[in-house]
């Protein structure tokens, strides 16, 4: 007998609709007609074990007891669903053959795998396991997946990454939120103090915005415009770009401090003869935008509809369980492998079934037409998400669900239309030795860009394309320079965090770490957290008050800020949670092994705990009713990232 085990129901359902019939239902489990049987998990099974199952004294938080680190780490059943543990129990002793229906992700892969070895299988069950992986929940496409089974074991390398990825957390998390707990205890606050490697440094960030904020004193700057006439009596302007010589009067971004500078060159401009440097004119083009990852979905659905990173993925989670209508969505990919090019019939007429209104968008779309998305190379474990071949969503689709599946298609849509086109003409004026640009931009075919039309974005394109008209020059042509204009700008603060703003940091966060080398071996693998657990973390941060919503604006709360203030910089930081997660993705790469990742953390943790025992967490809230630490709050704490 095979017995495939999905991550969840949902996925079991899509799995033996594919098997032979007839299905006979069991309580956990669906047996197909040739035998097979599909049971399923319910996300993990298993957990991480407290530290009082290694010893009971631990059930007391005592700054004495840390660092905790168990010699023999021990998983244990989840009280809600060890009556389906029990059923992947004795169907794993009945199989022939196993297979690890886990989403595919590096937690997908450990939650089966773990279930599997905690049931007892045999060694040799576990050496001839197979691997399933959907990407697409819909009957051609889980068909394919089923009758394409690969060796689980090839997949060793993502679950011990996911392994030491878990152990880590427990061991960061746990020992570090019991300690600033106590530490807290001692200044008066009586709440827990949450610490994990990822929740922490994205609260630092906010922290340190917010301070920004508050710190920034706004500086003038200055830029000067020449208004110029040619010999035929037309008019055009021209930026003055100031010269190496002038470094010393600017600012990091090269903008001019210095109002007399200014002032002088617009003295020296004014009335004089002016000569043409040079005269360009060059046609260019960009191509569509890439299909969603799931980060790029939830920044673009933030700007958009105003929706937080857990609406988004959960929306994303109905319309692919659910509806069936789009890809797996917690992917961190933007990029098709070829073979879906077989694909493009039947996904654009079921794009067409779903919405009238992306299928006329489809009438002008070339679907012959290969864009730079599909790229073997560029994908591994997912693919970016679209949507699927499903001709009808399962039910009528909520109002985030449709917009959510619009703005997917549209993303799709775009491959096959024509790039967007414009010619950049600039002309460099010298005045007086200054150089002074004009620029001028002119739409030659709008291409994709007729997708995302809208009445702001319309406003924004004719601020910047066909605004402006230039004069016809060429090199060596005289003209007037009538007079200078100084302008006097502020500088502006940045400004707070937003959903979007939040994901793309994250996302980004090559930008935020200091140390100069991490920062370089993040150049091409930069995240802070993953895909799939991003939303949840960030959600987590405003349900331990950690953070707050000011209309769209994201704030750190007194707690958080006082919080981040007094941690050591490490902790608060990205560079070291950066660090962990290029290690991480070493280890499923294989070019870096579980042991020495798992030893640095604990020799690193040993430090952070003796520096944090110096710390005094003065100026926290003091709470009149002190929060009982309880075994479920503790249970929370750990398990978080």
């Amino acid at each position: 007998m095979k017995l495939f085990i999905a991550e969840k129901p949902s996925l079991a359902r899509a799995i033996i609709d594919v098997l032979p019939k007839p299905h006979k239902k069991h309580d956990g489990y669906i047996e197909a007609g040739n035998g097979d049987v599909v049971t399923w998990c319910i996300g993990h099974l298993l957990e991480q074990a407290p530290p009082e199952d290694y010893d009971p004294i631990y059930k007391k938080w005592t700054i004495e007891h840390l660092p905790i680190v168990p010699n023999q780490w021990k998983l244990k059943p989840k009280v809600k669903t060890r009556k389906q543990l029990t059923v992947i129990k004795k169907l794993i002793k009945q199989a022939t053959t196993i297979v690890n229906g886990g989403d595919s992700d590096r937690e997908g892969q450990i939650l089966v795998d773990e279930a599997i070895s905690y049931s007892g299988a045999s060694r040799s069950k576990i050496n001839n396991a197979l691997r399933c992986l959907i990407n697409d929940m819909n009957f051609a496409a889980v068909t394919k997946s089923v009758n394409n089974l690969k060796p689980n074991k090839d997949f060793l390398p993502l679950a011990v990454s996911a392994l030491a990825r878990a152990r880590a957390d427990w061991l960061y998390g746990l020992n570090m939120t019991r300690l600033c707990t106590l530490q807290g205890q001692k200044s008066g606050y009586q709440g827990v103090l949450s610490i994990g490697r990822v929740q922490t440094p994205i609260l630092g960030l906010v922290v340190k915005r917010d301070i920004e904020i508050e710190n920034f004193v706004s500086k003038p700057f200055y830029e000067v415009i020449a208004h110029i006439r040619t010999t035929s009596g037309e008019n055009y302007q021209g930026k003055w770009k100031p010269s190496k010589a002038c470094e010393p009067y600017m600012d990091d971004e090269n903008r001019i401090l210095s109002k007399k500078l200014a002032e002088n060159v617009v003295n020296r401009i004014t009335d004089q003869q002016a000569k043409i440097n040079n005269v360009s004119q060059d046609k260019k083009q960009q191509v569509a935008p890439l299909p969603f990852s799931l980060s790029g979905l939830q920044i673009a659905a933030a700007k958009a509809f105003g929706m937080n990173a857990k609406q988004v993925l959960d929306t994303c989670q109905d319309l692919y369980e659910k509806h069936k209508l789009i890809t797996y969505p917690r992917s961190d990919c933007q990029y098709l492998p070829t073979e879906h090019l077989n694909d493009v019939p039947a996904v654009t007429a079921s794009i067409s079934s779903v919405s009238n209104k992306l299928a006329g968008m489809l009438k002008k779309a070339d679907l012959k037409k290969k864009s730079r998305a599909w790229n073997d190379k560029k994908v591994s474990a997912h693919h970016a998400i679209i949507p699927t071949a499903k001709n009808r969503p399962t039910g009528a689709l909520s109002t985030d669900e449709g917009k959510l599946y619009e703005m997917i298609a549209r993303q799709y849509i775009a491959q096959f239309y024509p790039n967007f086109e414009y010619m950049d003409k600039q002309i460099d004026t010298i005045i007086d030795g200054g150089l002074f640009i004009s620029k001028q931009k002119d739409i030659i075919n709008n291409g994709w860009k007729d997708l995302f039309t809208t009445a702001n974005k319309s406003q924004e394109a004719a601020s910047e394309f066909s605004r402006i008209k230039l004069p016809n020059l060429t090199v060596g042509d005289t003209v007037h320079c009538l007079h200078g204009e100084l302008l006097e700008k502020n500088t502006s603060p940045p400004k707070h965090f937003t959903d979007a703003t939040i994901l793309g940091a994250l996302t980004g966060i090559a930008r935020y770490v200091t140390n100069a080398e991490i920062k370089q071996l993040l150049r091409d693998t930069d995240g802070l957290g993953t895909e799939a657990t991003r939303a949840g973390i960030i959600e987590l941060l405003f349900k331990r008050q950690f953070l707050i919503r000011k209309g769209k604006e994201i704030h750190a709360t007194q707690v958080g800020r006082k919080l981040i203030i007094s941690l050591p910089a490490q902790i608060s930081q990205p560079d070291m949670t950066a660090l962990w997660e290029s290690q991480l993705e070493s280890i499923s790469l294989q070019s870096l092994n579980y042991q020495t990742f798992i030893s640095g953390i604990e020799q690193n943790l040993g430090q952070l705990i003796d520096e944090v025992k110096k710390i005094s967490f003065t100026g926290l809230p003091q709470s009149s009713t002190p929060r009982k630490f309880t075994r479920k709050r503790k249970t929370k704490a750990r398990v978080k990232s």
